[in-house]
């Protein structure tokens, strides 16, 4: 199998509800993200996809919704109801706590296959670094 990973980054902030420790609190994060993909061939220049297009559908779907936004937990909207008041901006909620975890989780199998749904790839993995030494790896 041959994959193919291209690394994006963004910045959001987030806070995990119930944490023991200070990420209970609203704070952001320079997150980075390695996206690999494999096809089931290559194309007829011998690629698995343009590391381009990836470019273009993942990161136009995260500067969309992730990049310079606020990521909660649906049972924390109460908080994204205040932000979204006080600042008119619009909060990505997750069904979970926003965790790396949770939002690597939600990028392979609920984002990606929806918008690679036109192109012959597969996302095989994700790995989601919150801080430069602390990553999360879902496949």
């Amino acid at each position: 199998m041959i994959s193919v990973t291209r690394k994006l980054e963004f910045d959001a902030a987030h806070r995990i509800l119930n944490h023991e420790s200070k990420c209970k609190n609203l704070h952001g994060h320079r997150y980075s993200l390695e996206a690999s993909f494999c096809a089931d061939n290559l194309d007829d220049l011998g690629r698995v996809i343009d590391f381009g297009v990836i470019k273009e559908v993942l990161g136009a779907w995260i500067d969309e919704h992730l990049d310079h936004n606020t990521i909660l937990s649906i049972k924390d909207k109460s908080l994204g109801e205040q932000i979204e008041k006080q600042t008119g901006q619009k909060i990505y909620y997750l069904n979970e706590n926003p965790t790396a975890e949770n939002i690597a989780l939600h990028l392979l199998n609920e984002i990606c296959p929806k918008i690679f749904a036109n192109h012959k790839v597969k996302c095989v993995a994700i790995r989601l670094y919150e801080t430069p030494n602390c990553s999360v790896d879902v496949k």
